[in-house]
């Protein structure tokens, strides 16, 4: 008989590509990876892994087998949802991902007042700027900012992210063309809120440039230039005054999604209630109420 653990640490092998990352995901260290692999090759017989300088390779007998972990990894977490859909457990956590800035501005000051009415619900946040795999387990519920194309996922259009520009009373004053811009750094350079960005500088430098809206916020309060926010960050702030450039701000759909099974649990759809007013009141579907 296999051992599911060594399927399942395959699985992650296979797909991060080296021990120290599969370990980082499993939360293990890189010997018990190593371990459940060894393992599962002499179950089966056959050498699953190449062993390279930095990386794990795989044999051929390796991409079949790990073609095949991948749909049992796929079986398992569809039988985890469907338990937790069903579970009449007394109290039960919903994992929730989230853009950073919706899940620290918009989610967790609204929490208090959820647990007021769910006590019975501990809600799990994380404010990550990747999509969480959904089939994967790493969350129940994700709002995201495109509309998810996987056709198994229950979805709902819960909000509009709109954009401005901002910068100190300081900036505001000065001629645009002495503005100077703060940005994100190469990795996010694809955003919709960056494309934009660049296509107001017409030869205006980007001087400081960060992988988050919160390092962002605090080098624009400083002086140092404007930036981009989305306007439940900007509009609010004391600080920081909206510009007017000739290009109008992109706006961006904010979407719920979760499988059909996890809808079915009290739980899930108190959440999923619960994300639709937050952000919903902050980020209005109809323009002329945002």
């Amino acid at each position: 008989m296999l051992d599911w653990k060594d399927v399942h640490a395959f699985a992650i092998l296979a797909r991060a590509g080296s021990l120290s990352a599969a370990a980082r995901i499993l939360g293990v260290d890189h010997v018990t990876v190593g371990r459940r692999i060894a393992s599962l090759e002499q179950s089966l017989g056959v050498t699953l892994v190449e062993r390279l300088p930095r990386r794990i390779g795989l044999t051929s007998h390796g991409e079949d087998i790990a073609a095949l972990a991948s749909k049992m990894e796929e079986v398992s977490h569809a039988i985890e949802r469907c338990a937790r859909g069903r579970s009449e457990a007394t109290v039960v956590s919903v994992r929730i991902t989230a853009p950073p800035a919706v899940a620290a501005r918009l989610i967790a000051p609204r929490i208090a007042g959820f647990h007021q009415m769910h006590r019975n619900v501990i809600p799990i946040l994380a404010g990550v700027s990747h999509h969480s795999a959904l089939d994967r387990g790493e969350a129940d519920v994700a709002v995201r900012l495109a509309r998810p194309r996987d056709p198994d996922l229950v979805t709902k259009l819960i909000g509009v992210m709109r954009f401005g520009l901002y910068a100190t009373p300081e900036i505001a004053v000065k001629p645009a063309s002495e503005w100077t811009f703060i940005g994100y750094d190469a990795a996010l350079e694809h955003t919709t809120q960056q494309v934009w960005l660049r296509s107001l500088l017409a030869g205006r430098p980007i001087v400081f440039q960060a992988s988050d809206l919160f390092g962002q916020v605090e080098a624009a309060r400083a002086g140092l230039g404007a930036v981009v926010l989305p306007r439940f960050m900007g509009d609010p702030d004391p600080t920081l005054v909206p510009l007017r450039p000739d290009t109008p701000p992109p706006t961006l759909d904010m979407w719920l999604a979760t499988y059909p099974d996890l809808r079915r649990s009290h739980a899930v759809r108190a959440v999923m209630d619960f994300l639709s007013d937050a952000i919903g009141a902050a980020c209005c579907i109809t323009a002329g109420q945002a």
